[in-house]
Order: structure tokens, then sequence, then C-alpha cells
């Protein structure tokens, strides 16, 4: 069972459901059951979670308040699963919110775009992001891990049978896709088919049931008949990655979509709805995927159309856009969260201290981890401190204690590298052996490494008799490459390449 607490109106938009319906169908479709608890909810998401097949639960409280903590943590109760995992998406969940539900003995996935609460108590922050970073969550709990950046992007699973489709790039761009939100409470929808009328262009306007505006629209369209364009108004399509697929550019909101239509290589010009958009839409133009046309506030219809005119005329630049888009989302960021919220015992990586020095010691002498190593010796204290602390200011250094989910030490990784490839280096906590965490340390801060430094080959050598690495490397994507000699002794020499 999945607990998911979310909202969507008028005001607040509607991307918070949206991805976590996302989320929800990755879980459901890995046998899981999902339930969301809402607050607020258009009519037609709650069609929508009807038709998916998910449970609604409504809270009858004002988002954010301690009377929506209390009923939350009833449902908490009620579903009575040791360690639910609970999903919570909005600004309103600040801190206090957060520690409420983790006291409720629940495991906390909270989703997040800049850093919105003074403090994190999660078990898990997911921020999908381009401008994610961890200064974001510099205050947050000793366990809590972070999900940070495009590779977590949640996309709907309507979306994944678009893996590995190639767009057509034609010389003139012809068909202009617009999606402005759910809501879209100013009405940019309205000036942005205004600003396209004049081209020859055809143009499919997608506007969710609950925009405002939408008798408005309906009568401009008709207004539009005899102009140039060709423009259908679309209502809660059910179908938007067709419509993605069918267009050759996107004027959209700087919202979760901007992750649909990057998946998608969709070349788009952005505008700015609301503020947690600001960061997305120009960290993506920086990117090379769109263009940031700025605040729907301010938004100027000739702006749109220079725009506009040299997007549909350029195919390179659509072509490097699409390319650039593809390359930042692939799709595998709801597989990548429930995996990891399907973990009882989830792996926090931490920068090894000067702290730590006595107990990496103890696990470096301890018999079985001698035995292992290439060098069985037993190792003197005043060497091993000396280089720790060498280890420790190497720049081509990566070294790291990983903690379970009660924030016990359960072993430390190391990588020694220099340009694009560094060597892996484990020791599992000699009271942690046998319990599942070496595939899950190698795995995670590998993902890490890859995410954080210019590294993109890890290779790890280990002594043919010691059977249990060699499955534990190999359950963690690891593959033999030959054997290969390694402190004057013959090792299985094993490679894991980062995926492009």
């Amino acid at each position: 069972m999945l607990l998911i607490r979310a909202d969507a109106s008028v005001s607040i938009g509607t991307g918070h459901v949206m991805r976590m319906i996302a989320l929800a169908q990755a879980w459901q479709g890995g046998g899981g059951e999902a339930v969301f608890l809402c607050a607020e909810i258009t009519p037609a998401l709650e069609v929508r979670l009807k038709e998916e097949g998910f449970l609604l639960e409504k809270i009858q409280a004002s988002s954010g308040s301690h009377e929506d903590l209390e009923a939350t943590c009833a449902a908490i109760a009620r579903y009575g699963v040791d360690s639910i995992p609970v999903a919570l998406d909005g600004y309103q969940f600040d801190a206090a919110f957060q520690l409420g539900l983790k006291k409720a003995g629940c495991r906390l996935l909270v989703m997040d775009d800049y850093g919105h609460a003074a403090f994190f108590h999660a078990d898990w922050v997911l921020n999908q992001n381009l401008s994610a970073r961890e200064e974001l969550y510099a205050s947050r709990a000793p366990h809590t891990q972070l999900f940070l950046g495009t590779k977590f992007a949640l996309l709907r699973r309507e979306f994944l049978k678009y893996r590995g489709w190639q767009r057509q790039i034609p010389e003139i761009a012809r068909t202009v896709l617009v999606t402005l939100g759910g809501a879209d409470p100013d009405n940019v929808t309205g000036k942005v088919i205004e600003a396209l009328a004049p081209f020859d262009i055809q143009v499919k306007v997608v506007v969710g049931g609950s925009n405002p505006h939408l008798p408005d629209l309906q009568r401009a369209f008709e207004g539009l008949k005899t102009q140039p364009a060709k423009i259908e108004l679309i209502v809660n399509p059910t179908d938007m990655p067709g419509l993605m697929a069918w267009a050759d550019l996107a004027i959209a909101a700087g919202g979760s979509t901007a992750w649909e239509l990057a998946f998608m290589g969709l070349p788009s010009i952005f505008v700015i709805l609301a503020e947690n958009q600001v960061g997305i839409a120009t960290e993506l133009e920086s990117a090379g995927f769109g263009v940031c046309l700025g605040r729907g506030a301010d938004f100027d219809k000739g702006e749109l159309q220079i725009a506009l005119r040299r997007v549909l005329e350029n195919p390179a630049e659509r072509h490097r856009t699409s390319i650039a888009g593809r390359n930042l989302v692939d799709g595998m960021g709801c597989h990548r969260t429930v995996c990891q919220l399907n973990q009882t015992s989830p792996i926090c990586l931490r920068p090894v201290s000067y702290s730590d020095i006595e107990l990496l010691w103890e696990w470096a002498n301890d018999p079985v981890t001698r035995q292992n190593s290439f060098d069985s010796a037993k190792i003197p204290w005043e060497e091993h401190s000396a280089w720790c602390q060498k280890k420790l200011s190497e720049a081509g250094c990566r070294l790291w204690i990983a903690s379970n989910g009660g924030n016990a030490p359960v072993g430390c990784v190391r990588f020694d590298g220099k340009e694009s490839e560094a060597t892996i280096s484990l020791t599992v906590a000699p009271n942690a052996r046998g319990k599942g965490y070496g595939t899950k340390i190698i795995q995670q801060s590998c993902d890490r490494l890859f995410a954080e430094s210019p590294f993109r080959l890890v290779h790890a050598y280990i002594k043919p008799e010691n059977i249990a690495s060699v499955k534990v490397f190999e359950a963690a994507g690891f593959r033999y490459d030959s054997d290969a000699v390694c402190k004057q002794k013959t090792g299985r020499h094993y490679t894991l390449r980062a995926k492009s």
C-alpha cells in the first residue's frame, strides 16, 4: 500500500497530483495499491483517479493545517501496515507536518522543487529538476536520502511506450501543441492563441477541464476560424504522448510537463506561470532544451511571434533541442523511485569524517575483511590513520560511510580515480554481513558517483575465492571483464559503465 497526500485546484494547479499519478502507476505496476488523500481535487482529476483504479479519500481540513496532519495520520493508522510508505507533494507541507507523519510510523517521501521546508524529516526527498542540488537540503535528518535531478523525473506510464522512439524533424515545422497547465488562472492560453493566429500552421490547444476561462476560450475560437492558423481546442486529452508525438513544436508552461516534453524530444517555448517554474524554465534553456519567454504576467505577443518564426524555420535548432531533451530524461525515474520505496532498509551515504577513522580501522582489521583483501596483513593504527587523512584530501577520491534506515553505519565504499575512470573498494561492517547491504551500497554509490562526477567507468578487483563478493558485485550490475594482477596477485576484474 502507498499513501499519497497531494492537492489540485485552480489556484495551485494540477501538477502535484499529476506527477503523483505517475508514481502511483509505477507502484501499481509492481502489484501494489495506491490511495490518494486530497483536501482539494478538481472534478476532472477525481474522474482520472477512479479510471486509474486508485482509491481516493477526501480530507475535510485546510490543506497543510494541524487538522490535515491529524487526518493523514489517522489514514496511516487505519491502513495498519508497519512502516507504510507515504508520498507528500505540496509546498504547504512544512517541517512540522513531515515530523508529525514520521511520528505516526510511516516511511516518508517528500517531493520538492526548491527546498521549500525549513527542515526535512523525510526518509527520501525527490527533486527532479536540473537545479536540484544537495545544498538545498543542508537542513535534513541524518537518515534522509536525496533523489536529485532529471534521472528521477516522474513520467506517467503512457509515455514509456515511446522509449527508443525517434522524432522526425521536418524542414519547416507546421504543427504546434499549446499546453499551459491544467488550470491557467490568468488565461495566458488565450493570449498565446491570439499570437499564433496569423501563422500558416496547425495548432492543438490542450485545456484542463478545471480551467475557469474555458467558456471564454471556446468563444474566442469561433472568432479565429478565418485566420490562417487551423486551431483545435482539446479538453482533458486522454493521449498527451500522442499529441506530443504529433507536434513539431510546443508552447508550454515551465512545470512538470517540461520533463514529458524533454523525454519526447519536442522542441519547446516555455512561459512561466508560477514561481516554482522559474528555475525549471531557465535551467532548461541553459541546458539547450527550449526557449524561455519569461513570466506569463509579462507576456508579449510580438516576442512569442519572433521566437516562433525562428524555431519553425530552423530545423538544425529543432534537431539540437530534441537531442538535448532526450539526453535529459530517460523515462526511468518512477522505476528508480519505486525500487527505493520498496527497500525496507534504505541506505544513506555520507562523506567519511575524521571521527570515522577509528571505526574504519576496526572494520579493516576484521579477520574476514583481511582474508578477502589482496594484502591480508593486519594494518597498524599509525599507518591506517595517515592513509585515511591522505585519502580525505585527495581530489580523485570519494570515501563514503553507508548507514541504514536507523542511521547505523553498515559499510564503507571508496572510489579512487582520475579522468573518467575509478576503482571501487567496499567494506561491509562485520555485524551487517548477510543482510543484502553490499549490493545496495554498490548500486547507490555508483549511481551517485556517475551523477556527481565525470567518472563514467568503475573497475572492481576481487579475489577469485571470494565468491560472496563476486555475487554481490554481479547483482549490482558489474560484469566480468578479465583476470588481472592486483598487488602482485591474480584477481577477477569487473566493470560497470555509466548509462548514457
